[in-house]
């Protein structure tokens, strides 16, 4: 029986399936705000074989509980920054299950260094690495927020690019006349990329720069 099942006759579940998204085994950072990007879980044979959404946080990572028995999880349709994912991997949950999606995305971006000067100015690098043949690029994207949650959503300064020159791509802004930046007492940047197959960015990690 999968979580959020409301009969007074079990009691709640806490076997836990975790894992994360990951490419050549290493995890992707994604989109973490409104629980966009999901896997989902069922379990054959039982209850018409409901799907259950599995949330992927920020850092790639998720986390689920449900009762001990065997379970199926598979991609969720044309979401997420990679190749339509199609794999399922089975899952024989007895107490606690570690377990990792592999996807193919369209880009990965590595090396990145962010920072901001005691005079507001910004500066930025990182390697664009196309995966798959055909990606085009939609745009890359400057985030900056307030707390350790950035994306698209949540984010206090945004600035898109729609060429890429090579690698490393350099990024300079002058914030100075940035008032939600200036008065910021922490802030935390990343940069994202989106293919134009893609539904979503695929991020960098987060970094703090004050």
């Amino acid at each position: 029986m999968f979580a959020g099942k409301t009969d007074p006759n079990y009691d709640e579940p806490t076997s836990i399936i975790e894992g994360k998204i990951t490419f050549n085994g290493a995890p992707l950072n994604v989109k973490g705000t409104d629980q966009t990007v999901q896997l989902k879980l069922y379990q054959p044979g039982y209850a018409l074989r409901a799907e259950v959404p599995v949330y992927v946080k920020q850092d790639g990572s998720f986390s689920i509980k449900v009762f001990d028995g065997k379970y199926k999880l598979v991609g969720r349709d044309n979401n997420g920054p990679w190749l339509n994912a199609t794999d399922t991997v089975e899952i024989n949950l007895q107490g606690k299950a570690q377990v990792n999606y592999e996807v193919e995305p369209y880009y990965t971006i590595e090396n990145t260094q962010l920072s901001l000067s005691t005079d507001y100015r910004f500066s930025g690098s990182f390697n664009l690495i196309k995966n798959i043949s055909t990606a085009n690029l939609s745009y890359y994207t400057l985030l900056i927020s307030k707390t350790a949650f950035v994306d698209d959503v949540s984010n206090i300064y945004r600035k898109d690019f729609t060429t890429a020159p090579g690698n490393p791509i350099s990024i300079s802004e002058d914030l100075n006349n940035n008032a939600s930046v200036k008065s910021a007492s922490t802030l935390f940047a990343r940069v994202g990329v989106r293919a134009t197959a893609a539904d979503q960015a695929i991020y960098s990690e987060v970094i703090k720069i004050r």
